[in-house]
């Protein structure tokens, strides 16, 4: 569609304005001009019946009806005047520039104007065409009585009929002169307005369009120049300006992509060695924690000895969490959904976190909202994450405080979310490490692997659910899970099924 176009859209309506202006003050002048046509007639006519009573007063005065008869018609050969008549009151001519009217009744037009008690009309008369007349009473003054007495006030009526047909010439001439100027006047600013849109408007707008699929096929090389400093320059030069930030962050983004990826190769190539590493260290250290076990138990518990075989038991199985740790970052299980209630589940993480001998004096609270749906997970795998962070919430509060585990429906755009928030009052995460507290090997602790948050972030997204936390610097952290309710698709491989088992954590990470 041609309309489509901004240009032809403007100059169409550009063009229809001017058209529309145009017209209008040309009809207004015309209408004005024709009135002015009308005037100078009717002035015309007013001023010959002006002279022609004065012409034929003297003569009347002396009762000389023959020569009052010769000025009509002398005045009558005039082109431009269809008839001079006198008619009686009562309707009959008396004296007329054609002398075959006399005695006979007068014009009906002429008789309905007196009648009417009008001056002047316009009437269209056959055989002259349209026809502008006017008349003036003749009243019986002290001079006329001795040929009209005393008893008629008006002795007769002078009635100019002056044509029009001139006058319409003149304005058929200024109604053309006016069409064409108006449509020459129109084409001159359509053509104008159209190569100004065009050139100033359309072309660089074309430009803009073809520069701008350029760029949307990737070729950010592209650059304009401003023609005029006017609102489509100043376009230009934004345009510039937007392609040159795209092309920085392409390159800014190209950049950091790569370090990415160099990082998750390293990442990759470490989590492999690890896991080979520790696959090759778990077979001893199990071995070594059987020989310290009979060394411990050779000895008796009063003995010195007995005690540095049990520390060197607890740091084997220290060494031994790192070494299963570092197997399921490297190598995570595939988790086995079932129907779950996360209320349950948490009820059964509180029973074992409840031993850790760090908990005794902190006070713990559960909100559980009791209506929730079910979520389809694997239970083992987020009692594992549940576990671990109420261990970090635990820790993190050595001087005592306020554990608060709650649970809620929540509403998230077209769809809705199981949440569970475990928030402490311990000291908090400072800002500049709250970024990486996900990052594998990342830790503040002296014995942590810095694997505990990243595999709890690892689980939770097999299960297609967001873990979150917010902090504040001596006021407390809080940890959020984001679950999918089990009427929500499932893809986590395996249809879900309902939960039937006890469940018992795998142990916890620090």
């Amino acid at each position: 569609m041609i309309f489509k176009s901004l240009t032809t859209r403007v100059i169409v309506f550009c063009i229809t304005l001017v058209t529309v202006g145009v017209t209008a003050c040309s009809y207004i002048y015309l209408k004005r001009e024709q009135s002015q046509i009308i005037k100078s007639a009717r002035d015309n006519t007013e001023l010959l019946l002006g002279t022609i009573e004065r012409s034929i007063f003297n003569s009347m005065r002396i009762g000389n009806t023959q020569d009052v008869q010769i000025i009509l018609e002398m005045v009558g050969q005039s082109h431009k005047l269809t008839g001079v008549r006198i008619f009686h009151p009562q309707g009959i001519v008396l004296k007329s520039s054609r002398p075959q009217e006399v005695g006979k009744p007068v014009d009906d037009t002429d008789y309905q104007l007196f009648i009417n008690d009008r001056e002047s009309g316009v009437a269209n008369v056959p055989g002259e065409g349209e026809v502008f007349m006017m008349q003036k009473p003749i009243y019986n003054d002290e001079a006329c009585h001795i040929c009209h007495g005393y008893n008629s006030h008006i002795i007769g009526i002078l009635s100019v009929s002056y044509s029009l047909a001139e006058t319409k010439k003149r304005m058929m001439e200024a109604t053309q002169l006016f069409f064409f100027s108006t449509i020459a006047i129109v084409g001159f600013l359509s053509v104008g307005i159209s190569l100004v849109m065009l050139k100033f408007v359309k072309k660089p707008l074309n430009r803009i369009v073809e520069n701008m699929s350029r760029v949307e096929q990737g070729d950010l090389s592209v650059r304009m120049k401003a023609d005029s400093k006017d609102e489509v320059g100043q376009l230009i030069v934004s345009f510039d300006s937007m392609v040159d930030k795209l092309d920085q962050a392409k390159r800014e983004l190209e950049a950091y992509h790569f370090q990415q990826m160099e990082r998750a190769d390293r990442l990759a190539s470490i989590g492999e060695m690890a896991a080979g590493i520790a696959h090759e260290i778990k077979n001893p250290l199990t071995g070594i924690a059987a020989a310290i076990t009979i060394i411990r138990d050779a000895f008796p518990p009063e003995d010195d000895l007995n005690g540095i075989a049990a520390e060197v038991l607890e740091q084997v199985s220290r060494l031994d969490k790192t070494v299963n740790d570092l197997l399921f970052f490297g190598k995570p299980a595939p988790p086995e959904p079932v129907s779950a209630d996360v209320n349950r589940i948490l009820e059964k993480t509180m029973l074992f976190a409840a031993q850790h001998r760090g908990g005794k004096n902190i006070e713990k609270v559960l909100n559980l909202q009791h209506d929730l749906p079910a979520v389809c997970v694997d239970p083992k795998q987020i009692q594992q994450v549940f576990l671990n962070l109420i261990l970090n919430a635990v820790q993190a509060m050595q001087d005592g405080g306020l554990l608060t585990i709650t649970t809620s429906l929540v509403a998230r755009p077209n769809h809705q979310v199981v949440s569970i928030a475990i928030a402490d009052t311990g000291p908090g995460i400072p800002p500049q490490i709250l970024e990486k507290i996900f990052t594998p090997f990342f830790t503040t602790k002296a014995q942590g692997t810095g694997l505990g948050l990243a595999i709890c972030h690892k689980l939770v997204e097999q299960h297609n659910g967001k873990l979150a936390v917010a902090s504040e610097n001596g006021a407390g952290t809080v940890f959020t899970i984001e679950l999918p309710p089990a009427t929500m698709p499932c893809r986590l491989g395996d249809s879900c099924r309902t939960e039937s088992t006890e469940t018992s954590p795998k142990g916890s990470t620090q």
